[in-house]
């Protein structure tokens, strides 16, 4: 068992992710996303999709991405 680096659950079926050079263990996807999905510049929501970036920001949509002034960006399908 390993235990969760955002909970703190011991959890039999705990989990690793390699990502940027470091591993991290979780025992949820929850968790995961909560460690390491990149946040929206403007929402600040977590960004669980592909998502958007501008000059090393990160927006979830082109409408946040507009709402702070970068018009480029566009959503696709």
């Amino acid at each position: 068992m390993a235990k969760c680096e955002v909970c703190g659950n011991d959890y039999e079926m705990s989990f690793e992710v390699h990502a940027a050079g470091a591993v991290h263990t979780f025992d949820s996807i929850e968790c995961a996303a909560q460690r390491i999905a990149p946040i929206c510049e403007n929402c600040q929501c977590r960004i669980l999709g592909h998502g958007l970036q501008a000059d090393g920001q990160f927006y979830c949509c082109a409408h946040c991405a507009r709402a702070k002034g970068v018009a480029e960006l566009a959503d696709h399908a």
